[in-house]
């Protein structure tokens, strides 16, 4: 069985493939200071209660966008998985030519959506992936990384507001009934998804604008199913993209090292 592991800056996926099946997805909070053994004790847990041990993992890969929790997990796949992990990096993708100028630059996370994107939806596409920042990355008609955006995520923008402002509150991050709000709340509301839809919307607009050719926009990440309904330049909404891509990434991988 592979456990893929997708490290973020706010949270990490964890999921359990049983051949191309998913078998089990997990998330919890990322922790540079959380242990190998504590996510151990974790890990093994959840695997028990879907009927799994860690003994049943064969391989393990990683996309990982903090570099202090690395050591982490390459240690809970060294010790208890039995395994060395293949952890995405710019240069050691098979098939996936990386077109910027300083490929190093380009995130795993980014690199691992438009794997997922391009084997799900073809190409070339612009890939919306809502977390801690807001990314637009670009995936050409043959699966190559082109660039991209990086914006502010909602979740920043929202906690921003809160920590510099003396007198807003925190608030959750939800659709307005309507554009003007009456009360701190409503107002807060209404800037931020709005806000964020419109700029999800222009940055489409002037990326179709520059690229001059027809692109697809597929939407991704924890958040992403709030903006589902609200805008109609999102064509796709995939929550699985980067889970998927690292499935798809281990399968190469595994192939290109069977290829004598």
């Amino acid at each position: 069985m592979l456990l893929a592991i997708d490290v973020g800056n706010t949270n990490s996926v964890i999921a359990l493939f049983d051949g191309k099946e998913t078998a089990a997805v997990w998330r919890t909070s990322t922790s540079s200071t959380r242990t190998a053994d504590e996510y151990a004790v974790w890990l093994s847990q959840l695997m028990a209660m879907e009927n799994y041990k860690l003994s049943d993992v064969t391989d393990c890969v990683i996309s990982n966008v903090v570099p202090q929790s690395l050591f982490h997990f390459r240690n809970l796949s060294r010790r208890y998985l039995n395994c060395e992990p293949f952890v995405v990096a710019s240069d050691n993708i098979p098939g996936v030519a990386v077109r910027i100028p300083k490929p190093s630059e380009a995130g795993a996370d980014r690199l691992v959506n438009a794997v997922g994107a391009y084997v799900e939806h073809g190409g070339p596409l612009i890939v919306v992936d809502s977390g801690t920042a807001t990314n637009f990355d670009i995936v050409g008609a043959d699966g190559a990384f082109e660039g991209g955006v990086i914006a502010p995520g909602i979740n920043l923008s929202m906690q921003a507001l809160h920590e510099a402002a003396a007198r807003l509150p925190r608030v959750a991050i939800e659709r307005p009934k309507k554009i003007i709000g009456t009360d701190t709340v409503g107002a807060m509301q209404t800037g931020v998804f709005w806000g964020y839809i419109s700029l999800i919307e222009g940055l489409i607009e002037k990326i179709k604008s520059e690229y001059s050719k027809p692109i697809k926009v597929v939407a991704t990440g924890g958040i992403a199913s709030l903006f589902a309904g609200a805008t109609e330049a999102v064509d796709i909404f995939d929550a699985d993209l980067t889970i998927r891509g690292l499935l798809e990434i281990h399968r190469r991988v595994k192939a290109q090292k069977e290829t004598p």
